[in-house]
């Protein structure tokens, strides 16, 4: 993605199954736990860079003694500072006498770890995963962690306040706590009054509630208003485990299970290169599944809630996740080969004089999926000159016809990062011209198209500023930029960093052929339905901003994108073509959530984030008493 957006976060959990002796033994480290949670978590920093937490917690703690364990830090290093920081806590115990492993703090059975991405733009250590909610009972201590957000916090509060909370923090996560958290001091409650009444007292009540502790019915209660994409996981001090995957499958989980251990990740290769298990040993956790372990080890999966319209995130199969994966990684080659016959029309099928490359590294496996496309299309054509027909080829025209081959260069190259401190726009634009260096003497001026292949455009920003302006030097015929994915139309509201509507390159040209086509009452009868129905209840808003491209075609946009994306000082011809919506599904089976594109949303509160979208990019663009107007507040 050569535009750059923040997403979706990492979750990572271990539970060691055995005797803290067996891991001595078998892998010769008393934090066989720990250096698997640290691995878990570096193999996905790819989902997050903002921030990286972890917590432990210990089984067999005497009264006394700490029990749960957690760190956090903020920044790119994260991940490292929170490990540092964990072995500086070691080794104090170890310099003042701790010899036992067992009694060091974060060497325990059972870990959950977190990368963040913000997608609210709230930071601080505060924001990051996990969140203890500390109590002295140990089973009503809680650690929470997810990769979510919900459109619907304001229910889920209001309904948190009538039973008579405050909380201090209106963010998802928070919410999110303290409603489990009263949920589980109920729980915890009515097993006290249960047992106590029989004559149980002191450790073996504990015990007792402990072991009839039922999370399943905790979350299946918490999560009946939750409205998002989400994979929540916690932990209780008393040793519970529960990783829970939303009903619509939108954000992903997966986990192994052995005599040995238990691992979930948001990805399934993370799983496997770590613990070395083949593709089909890891496990999807199914939509609206959970996974829960109780203190003794017992795993087991509940349906929590009924799976419904089942969308998993398209996004993680085009960008997010690692390409390593099995069945993203031909996906994604799928995606460059469906895209065949559209780069094909855009070079007039002259592929000769086309070079192929792509732009970023992201979207190299897209590429190799083209260049197989563009492989048997000459192969195919080929074979026609040679066979297709009577008279006979001759050996030095056969040579020729059987030479011709695809012609690949890596075209762009990322040089530099634009900083930051450069505060004029001028002196900003002129260097951000410079983050992508080219490969000079690989292009025939005015006779050879380039063609580079991106996995999604958002903004057009880069394209702009530096990818084109930068392939013009080499003065091609014409330039093709390639999406892998198709257009992005729509907010995302389920853990991708896409709120407003004119972030989007797509939108804004649609805007804009509404404006040269007379057809502006459009904006404003799409402004006065959104208006009209702001104060809804979710259930019945309308996703009425489709309405904006009802007037065009996909070839429309694209057009018009060509046009935007085109420097001033370029004199080359640009085209711009998109993935289809049909044949990314073709492409990414079973994973339909391509709302961005689409407009579809899977949940009621999908459709009321775009609608307060909407408003808001028109009050800020069009009202003339915008300034006295009060921005409309997304959930999500």
């Amino acid at each position: 993605m050569s535009d750059a957006i923040k997403h979706e976060c990492g979750i990572a959990l271990v539970r060691l199954l055995k005797p803290a002796e067996y891991y001595r033994q078998k892998y010769g480290t008393s934090v066989y736990g720990l250096n698997t949670l640290y691995l878990l978590m570096e193999k996905q920093h790819n989902r997050g860079q903002e921030g990286a937490g972890m917590a432990c917690v210990k089984l067999n703690a005497r009264p006394g003694e700490e029990y749960i364990f957690r760190e956090r830090a903020l920044g790119s290093s994260a991940i490292t500072e929170v490990f540092d920081a964990v072995n500086r806590q070691m080794a104090v115990q170890k310099a003042n006498g701790v010899t036992e492993p067992d009694k060091l703090p974060f060497v325990g059975e059972l870990y959950l770890g977190h990368l963040r991405y913000s997608t609210t733009g709230k930071s601080g250590i505060s924001y990051v995963h996990p969140f203890l909610r500390r109590n002295n009972w140990r089973s009503r201590n809680l650690c929470l962690a997810g990769n979510f957000n919900l459109t619907n916090v304001d229910e889920i509060l209001a309904d948190i306040v009538a039973k008579g909370q405050h909380p201090r923090n209106s963010g998802d996560t928070f919410i999110i706590l303290e409603q489990i958290g009263y949920l589980l001091d109920r729980y915890v409650e009515k097993l006290y009054e249960q047992y106590s009444s029989s004559g149980l007292s002191g450790l073996e009540l504990n015990r007792v509630i402990e072991e009839h502790l039922d999370m399943a019915s905790i979350i299946r209660t918490a999560s009946e208003k939750w409205d998002g994409g989400f994979v929540i996981c916690g932990l209780t001090g008393s040793g519970d485990a529960f990783v829970f995957r939303d009903r619509w499958g939108i954000r992903p989980a997966f986990y192994y299970a052995d005599d040995e251990i238990i691992v979930v990740a948001s990805e399934r290769p993370v799983i496997q290169t770590i613990l070395d298990v083949k593709t089909d040993q890891v496990r999807e956790l199914m939509a609206g599944e959970s996974l829960i372990v109780k203190k003794d080890g017992k795993m087991t999966l509940e349906q929590i809630e009924r799976a419904d319209q089942i969308t998993p995130c398209s996004f993680e199969r085009i960008y997010f996740s690692r390409g390593s994966d099995r069945d993203i990684y031909r996906e994604r080659k799928m995606l460059g080969y469906l895209l065949t016959d559209q780069i094909l029309q855009a070079v007039d099928y002259d592929t000769d004089n086309t070079v192929f490359s792509y732009i970023p590294n992201t979207a190299e496996i897209a590429y190799y999926g083209m260049l197989e496309g563009l492989e048997d299309y000459l192969d195919s054509k080929k074979s026609v000159e040679l066979l297709g027909t009577n008279d006979n080829v001759s050996s030095y025209r056969a040579d020729q016809i059987l030479s011709r081959r695809i012609r690949t260069e890596k075209l762009a190259i990322k040089d530099i990062k634009l900083r930051t401190f450069i505060a004029e726009n001028n002196s900003r634009n002129d260097l951000a011209t410079h983050v992508y260096d080219t490969t000079y003497g690989t292009i025939v001026e005015g006779v050879d198209n380039i063609v580079v292949i991106d996995d999604s455009i958002v903004r057009g920003t880069t394209l702009r500023q530096s990818i084109i302006k930068i392939l013009c030097r080499l003065n091609p015929k014409k330039i093709v930029i390639v999406s892998s994915s198709p257009q992005i139309r729509y907010p995302d509201c389920y853990g991708i960093d896409m709120s407003r509507m004119d972030e989007f390159i797509a939108f804004n040209a649609a805007i804009e052929l509404l404006k040269e086509r007379g057809k502006e009452k459009i904006i404003e009868d799409v402004y006065r339905k959104s208006k009209e129905q702001q104060y809804r209840p979710k259930e019945e808003i309308v996703n009425y901003v489709r309405e904006i491209y009802a007037p065009f075609s996909d070839k429309d946009i694209s057009s018009k994108i060509a046009e935007m994306v085109k420097p001033k000082d370029c004199g080359i011809a640009i085209e711009v073509v998109y993935q289809t919506i049909s044949n990314l599904r073709k492409a990414c089976k079973g994973h339909d959530g391509d709302w961005y594109f689409s407009g579809n949303y899977p949940t009621p509160g999908g459709n009321r984030v775009v609608n307060n979208a909407f408003i808001n990019y028109y009050e800020n663009n069009y009202s003339s008493d915008r300034k006295d107007k009060r921005q409309v507040v997304s959930e999500g």
